[in-house]
Formats: structure tokens, C-alpha cells, sequence
């Protein structure tokens, strides 16, 4: 199982599946989440396509038979809101999920990434108790619908790990549930990546990576920014923590920048050399 993803470029796909292959690759699809495409089956139907008839295509090919089973998509995120008090929002926000889901299950794909939809910074006790309580119900209940498709909660602009990872062990014993680190999102907030790793490790099933300015949400190629990767790698090893990694940038040239630079600095999931990989403890 590929331990690396990549975010595929259609208009782009023999340079994409050339370098998917190099580094033993899987893909995580960005074109499901928009409304348009999730209203459009036919549209959905040709993208899916598309994909399928590059994958067959691809000179580097290395992909199996079942094109699509190690790969991920990002679901349905903008304006999601499965907490809210307003049953109309709570209604479309549950319908957009389970949009997401059902092409996941018609694609065969391994997983979904949804975000958490928080107001970033709000934390009054009722709110959070609700926030909480809600996504428990309604999570598990789509987890127990999609069994083949693991489901990982992402944090968005998060201020602090403690909320997520008191959903996640309330789902503890969801199988297909798990969180999905966002490494970039995180070091946008106060709080220091050993308190984000140390707090969800137990939990993390997928993480995403991308560089930025401490500041902003960038999608910086990896290497590119202020984030420091020899600290996350440390912490990676140091918590045993075994996710997978989507390198959450745009384009070949910033991917491979990306590969490039973490292959070099030997950063999680790329070997040490000469390190022996179980001998970090906490």
C-alpha cells in the first residue's frame, strides 16, 4: 500500500502518472467537492473517465487492475456544516456528505477527507458539546453505510488538537474512522506541532502536507516555506505514527519539488538512510 499521494492534474495526467510511478504514488482526487459536479453525474461519469482511460495509457503504468482501490478524494467541505442548529443547513450539509460518499463507492475508492467545519477560535462549552455530539452521530452512522471507504475528519483552521481528538475517541471503535492531519493547518495555529502530533497520534489514519508562511494557508511546495520539516519528521517517528502522506500541493513541478526535497532530507515516508525506521521512541 502507497504510503504517498498525490493530488492529480488532469490536463497533466503522463507526466503525473510518470511521477506517481517513480515514487510509488497513489492519488487524491480534488474534483468531487464542488457542487456542480456533485449535482452532475454525467459530469462525474466523464471525469471518472478520464482518469481511468490515463491510467490505461500512461507508459510508466504501475497501477493495478482495480484502478482506484489505494486511492483517496477530498469530499464535500465548503459551507459544510453538520453542527448547525438551522435544519436546513443541517439537512444540505448531510446531503453534500453523502454525495461524496456515494462517489467514493461507485469509484471503489480507499477513503474520504472531510474537514471539520469549526468556527476556529469558538469555544463555548455548548457549541463544542454540539459540534461534538453531532459529528459522532451522524459520522458513525456513514461509516456503518460505507464500510469499503474509510472516512478521515481533517482539521481545518483548528486553534488546538483537543476537540478532534475528543471526536476521534468517541469514535474509537468506528473502524473506518480516523483523523487526517493536516500538518499545514495546524502550524497555522498557537499551539506546537508536538502538542498536535502528541494529541491525535492515536488517531491519525492520512495526513496532508504542504509549506506556508506561518501565516497563510499557501500550498507551498514542501521545502518551499517556514514550516519546519525536520521537526515533523521527528515527531512522526518519535509518536509511531504509520499514515500515509498526500503531498497537498498543485502541479507537477511543485510536486516534484516537493518529492524531491523530502527524498533528499529523508522526511516521513521517505527512508533514513542508513537509520534503522522502528528504532524512534516517545
Amino acid at each position: 500500500m502507497s504510503k504517498l499521494y498525490l493530488v492529480p492534474d488532469r490536463k497533466d495526467m503522463e507526466r503525473m502518472c510518470g511521477l506517481a510511478a517513480e515514487y510509488g504514488c497513489a492519488f487524491e482526487y480534488n474534483d468531487f467537492y464542488i457542487a456542480k459536479v456533485m449535482d452532475d453525474a454525467g459530469e462525474q461519469e466523464r471525469i471518472i473517465t478520464d482518469y481511468r482511460r490515463y491510467r490505461k495509457e500512461c507508459p510508466e503504468n504501475n497501477f493495478p487492475e482495480r484502478f482506484f482501490s489505494a486511492d483517496t478524494m477530498h469530499g464535500a467541505f465548503l459551507d459544510v456544516t453538520i453542527h448547525s442548529d438551522d435544519p436546513l443547513i443541517r439537512d444540505a450539509s448531510m446531503l453534500r456528505v453523502r454525495q461524496s460518499m456515494e462517489i467514493a463507492k461507485n469509484m471503489g475508492l480507499k477513503g474520504v477527507v472531510f474537514h471539520t467545519g469549526r468556527l476556529a477560535g469558538f469555544r463555548a462549552p455548548d457549541y463544542l458539546r454540539n459540534w461534538r455530539d453531532r459529528n459522532e452521530a451522524f459520522f458513525t452512522e456513514i461509516a456503518h453505510r460505507y464500510p469499503a471507504q474509510q472516512i478521515y475528519m481533517e482539521n481545518m483552521f483548528d486553534e488546538a488538537p483537543d476537540i478532534l481528538a475528543g471526536l476521534a475517541e468517541k469514535m474509537r471503535d468506528v473502524k473506518n474512522f480516523g483523523v487526517c492531519l493536516d500538518y499545514a493547518h495546524a502550524m497555522l495555529s498557537k499551539c506546537p506541532g508536538r502538542e498536535w502530533i502528541e494529541a491525535l497520534a492515536p488517531y491519525i489514519r492520512h495526513m496532508h502536507i504542504n509549506d506556508n508562511d506561518l501565516q497563510n494557508d499557501l500550498h507551498l511546495a514542501v521545502g518551499a516555506g517556514k514550516l519546519d520539516w525536520q521537526e515533523f519528521d521527528h515527531l512522526i517517528r518519535q509518536y509511531r505514527v504509520e499514515a500515509p502522506v498526500l503531498v497537498e500541493v498543485s502541479g507537477y513541478e511543485a510536486q516534484r519539488e516537493s518529492l524531491q526535497y523530502m527524498k533528499h532530507h529523508g522526511i516521513y515516508p521517505m527512508e533514513r538512510e542508513g537509520e534503522d525506521q522502528n528504532a524512534s521512541a516517545i
